[in-house]
């Protein structure tokens, strides 16, 4: 699947404005992240366990 074919959502954190804003498309294995301003622009894609972790603050920082 290509990322244009991606169902996004704004985060349910971003402002209803035309702030800064995050949005999501969700996959089985996968969390797509990009800028709702950019949105041709780099693209954050990780695992649905690694994104579980950080929305859940339970990341460690390298090395530990």
């Amino acid at each position: 699947m290509s990322t244009s074919e991606l169902a996004w959502f704004k985060s349910t954190y971003s402002s209803s404005g035309d702030g800064d804003c995050v949005e999501v498309a969700l996959t089985p294995a996968t969390v797509h992240v990009r800028d709702s301003k950019d949105r041709r622009g780099a693209r954050l894609a990780v695992s649905s366990a690694a994104w579980g972790e950080f929305v859940a603050g339970d990341f460690k920082s390298p090395g530990s």
